[in-house]
């Protein structure tokens, strides 16, 4: 909590008004009492009316600046929490876009997104509490005491019989619900994981009639958080009770002891209300720092969490420095390995090639043979445990990653839209793109047919996630804007799986007159996409099983021959 506090740095001069302002607020409080006891004794018991005019007056001025500093005072205090607030979301965000993959695996992007507004809310709450407690309170406490024991020592012996109690009952509530916030967020983290899973999952799950089993999951989890939020709330319902009991307890002893001194006539009956008003002063202050102790628990709980991600290093830094210019399009592995952590066998183990401009290299194999695996390394996304990488004759570890990756146009294998209009989805590659450049990276990407029927054109708007788009049209789109990039390097992560064998026969046949600058990567599960590439490879397991053409794989290799047969007929092969 304190590190992150130490972000309020930059608003010193606002803290500083706002504890000045408090101070100021807390004072008026202070010693409104002192003159209410001066209207009842010297002025209401002796009849004096231009007196109660005049005390009544400066009441009122006292009162008018306590309210207009408390007013000032919360302004300030807003401003500052919610800056802060602002500067840590910024700071996360930046922190976080400089993770790997694997840190977004390790952490959750569920967890990522509570941290990084459910629990920076909580961090700035308490803030504007502190800002306006942390110094109103002790001054009320031991502003409070001193002025009670000025108006009658004797009787502030009750007040030491009483406030133990109530210290000790803050104490063991705050103990007791410490442990219950860290579940809280623990369990709203997992229900905003399962229900962003139903929320992008819902074709999946309503395709399998899964509804019922998603509604009892959720359920579930909603009442794991609603059952742990009860407890919390339970330990914290003692609190005002508690505290009400004891104030009320006191107030009650202090009249009964106060009626027994004016009778003796060792106190007056405006130092009496004077004295109940002090007593009530400190008690509300303690319940001001009772309030702290509840919100702190959870603040601090919060603030652990976004410190989590603060701290989270990257597995590995950008510190590459060299421009990735050497070898125009030259892609090459060297004894590359990868294993995913924590994993028991690698996912790639020894993968050598090399690619050169205006060739065409497929990657092919089964499901887990680690092919998207093997792309995912070329940007860097994850650091190959071994071997080296070159991307245009430089090694991808000792260029920058933003100078590797402008030299890369990758298209995913699940196709990821924007919200927006089509035209600002493709200058997603390059953003000065001119309309020419836009609509000849949707003609070779086969997309300016269905574009052109579009209401609006390339203005027509793509709702989240491209959900009023087919498959096939969204993987048009994600190939437009990699190709109006003009990269050295295309990557096509099973890009064109959505499209039929005619759209994705045209789209080979324009895209190899369009990247003969360039080399072409492609991770393709059918045949027919690799057929005409310059070198195939074959994965299984995380290994190469064959490299080649085409026709050469057929004749010497049985896993290439197999995958082969299993969509190719015996003439369509020969």
């Amino acid at each position: 909590m304190i590190k992150l506090l130490r972000h309020l740095s930059v608003y010193k001069w606002l803290i500083a008004a706002v504890l000045g302002l408090v101070f100021i607020q807390s004072m008026s409080e202070l010693f409104l009492p002192t003159l209410m006891a001066d209207i009842v004794d010297n002025g209401v018991v002796l009849g004096d009316t231009p007196y109660i005019w005049k005390i009544g007056g400066w009441m009122l001025l006292v009162s008018a600046l306590g309210a207009i500093a408390s007013v000032v005072a919360s302004y300030y205090s807003s401003k500052a929490a919610m800056g802060l607030g602002r500067d840590i979301r910024r700071k996360v965000f930046n922190h976080v876009e400089k993770f790997s993959l694997q840190e977004f695996d390790e952490i959750g992007t569920a967890s990522l997104i509570t941290r990084t507004t459910n629990d920076i809310t909580q961090v700035q709450q308490v803030v504007v509490m502190m800002l306006r407690m942390v110094v109103s309170a002790p001054i009320m406490l031991v502003g409070g005491i001193i002025m009670a024991v000025s108006k009658d020592a004797k009787l502030s012996l009750v007040m030491v019989f009483t406030m133990p109690v109530l210290i000790g009952s803050i104490l063991l509530i705050f103990y007791k619900g410490m442990p219950l916030f860290q579940t809280v967020q623990k369990r709203l983290d997992r229900l905003n994981l399962v229900l962003r899973e139903n929320l992008t999952g819902i074709r999946v799950i309503r395709a399998f009639n899964r509804e019922p089993e998603e509604k009892v999951r959720l359920t579930q989890a909603n009442m794991e958080l609603t059952d742990v939020s009860i407890k919390v709330n339970k330990v914290m319902a003692f609190m005002m009770p508690v505290m009400m009991l004891v104030m009320n307890l006191t107030v009650v002893a202090i009249i009964w002891f106060g009626g027994i001194r004016i009778d003796n006539g060792a106190m007056q009956i405006g130092d009496l209300m004077a004295f109940i008003q002090y007593v009530m002063q400190i008690m509300f202050a303690l319940v001001m720092a009772s309030m702290m102790f509840v919100m702190i628990p959870r603040a601090a709980v919060s603030a652990k969490r976004i410190n989590e991600v603060l701290n989270m290093k990257p597995s590995f830094l950008d510190e590459g420095t060299l421009k990735a210019d050497r070898e125009q399009g030259m892609l090459e592995f060297e004894h590359v390995t990868f294993s995913y952590p924590g994993a028991e066998e690698p996912a790639l183990v020894d993968i050598s090639f090399k690619a050169k401009k205006g060739e065409v290299t497929a990657i092919i194999g089964g499901t887990g043979s680690g092919k998207s695996t093997l792309v995912n390394l070329i940007p860097r996304f994850y650091e190959a445990s071994s071997g080296v990488i070159r991307v245009n004759g430089v090694d991808i570890k000792e260029a920058a990653q933003s100078e590797v990756r402008s030299k890369i146009g990758f298209v995913p294998q699940k196709s990821m839209l924007f919200t927006g209009t089509i035209a600002e989805n493709i200058r997603f590659g390059k953003q000065d793109a001119t309309q020419d450049e836009m609509e000849h990276a949707a003609r070779i990407a086969q997309a300016e047919d269905f574009i052109s029927q579009m209401k609006d054109g390339f203005e027509a708007e793509i709702e989240q996630g491209g959900s009023n788009l087919s498959g096939g049209q969204k993987q048009r789109l994600s190939i437009a804007r990699a190709l109006v990039r003009k990269p050295d390097l295309y990557i096509f992560d099973d890009s064109f799986s959505a499209l039929d064998f005619k759209t994705d026969a045209k789209l080979r046949k324009a895209l190899k007159e369009e990247t003969t600058h360039a080399t072409m990567l492609i991770v393709a599960q059918r045949v027919s996409t690799v057929v005409d590439a310059d070198r195939i490879i074959v994965l299984e397991n995380g290994r190469i099983a064959g490299m080649g053409t085409h026709e050469e794989l057929l004749e010497t290799n049985e896993v290439y021959r197999e995958i082969a047969l299993s969509q190719l007929s015996e003439e369509e092969i020969a």
